[in-house]
């Protein structure tokens, strides 16, 4: 099944299970390249996030027959961008390609469309057809994405997810493309101008993306609200960050974007080493972060300070399943709250009032 409905009261929630992929970070790792790679694609603070890290899909589909794609659901982006037939890139040797002959609702624009990510890029053109999202729960049928006929690098190659599905605002849009979330708000496909993420801890399944409500299913406790400060990603203030209630980072506030296409806790390299070095995390000699997994029951938490409220995360979370650091100094002078964070806290998007809501994540 590619999707589930969850009946709550009389009201349905669009709800889309997520899976966590093998991301290209770790296939790079794998694979012996990620050293390489990194050193070639410096962190760009114009760019704002680093698609080697990506892991959590969904699946969508577009057309008429419908056609498939895994793609990532991504609140650091606005665009919807699948490969299609026309891309002879390495990266769409491997992925599912949208082929517009053999949809009956496809209809082709003039318009072309260019985005550059972290460390990859496509370009291509615009096209209209039925989007279907949550099977056949919310379908959307006048929806522009793009078409890519270039992913240079090898970047998208080594991932698992076909396409990527933006969340963010439309002022960020490339080629200023209607973002799917706007069209399902603009034409009431939903009930409620807001979507949720909930995050599994421990597992490759039981990720899930709520379209039009929030599942207390998925968080204990109450919903901190924070305001949204800049409406292009979903950006927010951080007040400080702590280790043991000492300020050790962020200590006259800092921008942070909320980002489910980030795997990672991204921030400036003198704020993240130092707070590694508080938990006792260290570089080893290869100039990778090393960490001993004997020593998790004993790190301290760090606490994010956001609008007053405290939002802890344990050495459990900021330690990744593969026993590495979920911290990335590559950042510049604002924070990325990506998975290592949204996992801990059930993490609402709400369009209607332009606020982030967290919980605790069950």
């Amino acid at each position: 099944c590619l999707a589930h409905v969850l009946m709550l009261s009389s009201t349905a929630l669009e709800q889309i299970p997520l899976y966590k992929g093998k991301s290209a970070r770790e296939a790079l790792k794998e694979k012996g390249l990620l050293e390489e790679f990194m050193k070639n694609h410096p962190y760009n603070p114009s760019i704002k996030f680093n698609p080697a890290l990506l892991d959590y899909y969904g699946i969508i589909s577009i057309g008429t027959p419908p056609q498939f794609f895994k793609v990532i659901f991504d609140t650091g982006s606005s665009n919807l961008w699948v490969p299609s037939i026309y891309c002879k890139s390495i990266a769409c040797a491997n992925h599912t390609k949208f082929n517009p002959a053999q949809s009956s609702t496809f209809r082709s624009t003039s318009q072309d469309i260019s985005i550059e990510y972290g460390t990859g890029a496509m370009s291509g053109i615009l096209g209209y057809d039925t989007v279907t999202v949550s099977i056949s729960h919310i379908v959307d049928t006048n929806q522009m994405f793009g078409l890519s006929e270039d992913e240079p690098g090898s970047t998208f190659y080594y991932a698992e997810f076909d396409g990527i599905l933006g969340l963010a605002y439309p002022s960020i849009s490339a080629s200023d493309a209607t973002p799917v979330f706007d069209n399902m708000m603009n034409k009431g496909l939903i009930t409620q101008d807001l979507f949720s993420f909930y995050l599994s801890r421990n597992s490759e399944t039981g990720s899930i993306v709520t379209f039009g409500g929030i599942d207390p299913a998925y968080y204990t406790g109450n919903i901190q609200w924070i305001p949204v400060t800049s409406e292009d990603y979903w950006q927010i203030t951080v007040q400080t960050i702590k280790i043991n209630g000492k300020v050790v980072a962020c200590e006259s506030g800092c921008a942070a974007i909320v980002d489910t296409g980030t795997s990672a806790l991204v921030g400036d390299p003198s704020s993240i080493n130092n707070i590694m070095s508080l938990v006792g995390i260290h570089m080893d000699q290869n100039g990778q972060y090393s960490v001993n997994c004997n020593n998790i029951g004993s790190m301290p938490d760090v606490t994010f300070v956001i609008n007053g409220a405290e939002f802890p995360l344990p050495a459990s979370a900021y330690i990744t399943f593969d026993c590495t650091s979920g911290f990335d100094p590559t950042g510049d002078d604002g924070w990325i709250l990506g998975d290592v964070f949204i996992r801990e806290w059930y993490t609402i998007f709400d369009r209607a009032n332009n606020m982030v809501g967290l919980a605790k994540a069950v």
